[in-house]
């Protein structure tokens, strides 16, 4: 299940149908088998600012945060995954629980403009990029970094939004 918080961001149904989009080629490509409990929460650089300062110490608005649920021992450890299944699925629905993420409006048309592209492919790409974090991929290390930017090319193409 997606499960859409607005914080007082109202987005059209456009953009629910792109996060849908966005969220389940991103589970395609990964070849994730199970149904997921994913909360995407929609908010504007003031609040995404207050959250980024709460949980990682940095008082700045950024684009998105991930949040998973999930303590991957690497990315996408599904062996792992099925040996703790029951400590990562919601006992209500039978759904694995994946994460939260938190996603600046005002950052997506800021940088769509930055970076030349539009507001949708900016709100893709960072929905995406937030997908590989709740599936424990990072770019701490110039290896990592290659590998995620990669694997977000290669979905990015698999839903028109790689431009």
């Amino acid at each position: 299940m997606i499960y859409f918080d607005e914080e007082d961001m109202k987005i059209d149904n456009t953009f629910k149908d792109i996060a849908i989009e966005a969220i389940n080629k991103s589970l395609d490509f990964l070849e994730f088998e199970y149904e997921i409990d994913v909360t995407l929460i929609i908010t504007d650089n003031e609040t995404i600012r207050s959250i980024n300062l709460e949980h990682r110490k940095i008082d700045r608005a950024t684009d998105v945060l991930s949040f998973p649920m999930i303590e991957w021992p690497f990315p996408k450890d599904y062996d792992y995954l099925e040996a703790n299944i029951s400590l990562n699925m919601n006992p209500d629905n039978d759904c694995i629980l994946l994460g939260d993420i938190v996603l600046s409006m005002d950052k997506v048309a800021s940088q769509a403009l930055e970076f030349g592209h539009s507001l949708q492919r900016e709100f893709v790409f960072l929905i995406v990029h937030s997908m590989l974090h709740l599936f424990g991929y990072d770019h701490m290390t110039v290896e990592e970094e290659k590998e995620m930017i990669q694997i977000q090319k290669d979905i990015l193409l698999t839903i028109d939004y790689e431009k």
